[in-house]
């Protein structure tokens, strides 16, 4: 299994070292957008014309033209350094650092192609809690000793998050494209935008509570293959999958069987509003679980105020049947920015469902039943300094979880939780 990733690696490097010399003049002028940035990248971009959007990961790629050889290496991430206090029984103070950081090496192979190996790393499971990140109502995957991850986020798979092989094939001047993929590791094609790749959730420490409830579960999942087919402002994607969740406390990067599907509709109706949905059925998602199945479906708006500031909005529903003992479960999420050139103000409204048996509250009725909770998120980001690049960013939030009577005994009521953290990260491309 090892020998087929050094092969995907040594093919790239194949690839790398046959690329043609670059007039940097001219690709610098034919590829605008390919130069340094911050944390937080501007969502829209004015391409140039070997430059195409990667919607699902946020990014700006190289799209292959005539006569126009390169080849790139792209970095982008960030971690978080934060500190935590919650309030009630459950409440915790704790320090954590999730990350996550992203490599990207392409080139294109001939007038129409452009290959590209993506690596994304983190090192989640050596600098998160071993109960996981603080985070009440939050729920998913088990800890080392197989208990499960209640009112924390669970570590991400580490030190490989995704491992993904992809060769996006030019249809037209329109920037109309094939996008072929193969990955060990990677995104299915269903949910929205993965919080840690949308300009909403990246400059929150938090991941959303919405996470498994078909929001962002399968932005980790094992050997994937897919397509993305852009026809201009439209896209229809589509993947086969193994559909078991990664043990997170796990190093490794099984494969497993294709027993799952997952398509997804994408259509940009201006540089400023984009919208998508998804359906997935998934195989064997847990041990016991025969199946399940996911719906997404979430909006994406962008407004500029001014030279240097920009208001930004998501919206997201996520569904999901058959998981913990329960038929279905539902949940909402409306993700605000307000963002400058070096001040961002967000905040994180989330309406989603919880069952008792869930959150571990013993002695309850209907205890495989969900009922409503709520999480109000309010926080401030400010940039200290940038360097080629690259930037250090402090911040704070504070958050309000509003529980029906039935939980509020196990909570202490509605409690707060409050933050203060460091965010260090950025973005950087290289013409090779």
């Amino acid at each position: 299994m090892i020998k087929k990733y050094w092969i995907f690696i040594l093919g790239m490097a194949v690839c790398v070292s046959s690329a043609y010399a670059q007039d940097s003049s001219m690709m610098d002028s034919m590829m605008p957008s390919m130069k340094e940035g911050g944390i937080l990248l501007n969502p829209t971009p004015v391409l140039g014309a070997m430059e195409i959007m990667d919607v699902d990961m946020q990014m700006v790629m190289p799209f292959a033209r005539p006569h126009m050889p390169t080849t790139m290496l792209m970095l982008h991430g960030y971690s978080f350094f934060e500190t935590i206090a919650e309030e009630g029984p459950r409440g915790r103070a704790d320090f954590s650092a999730p990350n996550m950081f992203m490599a990207d090496l392409g080139t294109t192979l001939d007038d129409r192609q452009y290959l590209n190996l993506d690596v994304m790393l983190t090192s989640d499971l050596w600098t998160v809690p071993p109960t996981g990140t603080p985070e009440l109502l939050q729920i998913g995957e088990n800890q080392s000793n197989g208990q499960p991850f209640v009112d924390a986020q669970h570590p991400h798979s580490s030190p490989i998050m995704g491992l993904t092989l992809s060769d996006t094939i030019s249809l037209g001047d329109d920037k109309s494209a094939l996008k072929l993929f193969a990955a060990p590791r990677g995104e299915s094609t269903d949910g929205p935008i993965a919080f840690m790749h949308r300009i909403t959730g990246m400059v929150n420490p938090d991941a959303p509570l919405g996470h498994h409830i078909g929001q962002d579960v399968g932005h980790i999942t094992s050997t994937v293959l897919g397509e993305s087919l852009k026809l201009g402002s439209f896209h229809i994607e589509s993947s086969v999958f193994n559909g078991s969740e990664p043990d997170p406390t796990q190093v490794d990067l099984p494969l497993g069987p294709i027993n799952s599907v997952a398509v997804r509709a994408i259509e940009e109706f201006s540089p400023n509003v984009m919208v998508m949905a998804s359906y997935a059925w998934v195989g064997t998602p847990e041990p016991g679980i025969a199946n399940d199945q996911r719906y997404s479906a979430s909006i994406y708006t962008h407004v500029p105020l001014n030279d240097s500031t920009t208001f930004h909005e998501t919206i997201i529903y996520g569904g999901i049947t058959n998981i913990d003992n329960t038929s279905s479960l539902n949940s909402f999420l409306d993700e605000l920015l307000l963002n400058s050139a070096v001040n961002s103000l967000f905040a994180r409204i989330e309406v989603l469902q919880r069952t008792p048996n869930e959150l571990e509250i013993p002695g309850l009725i209907n205890s495989d039943t969900g009922q409503w909770v709520s999480a109000f998120t309010l926080g401030y980001s400010h940039q200290v300094v940038a360097w080629d690049g690259w930037e250090l960013r402090a911040g704070l939030s504070i958050t309000n979880d509003q529980l029906p009577a039935d939980y509020q005994a196990a909570y202490g009521g509605n409690p707060f939780t409050y933050k203060f953290f460091f965010q260090l990260g950025g973005t950087q491309a290289y013409q090779l």
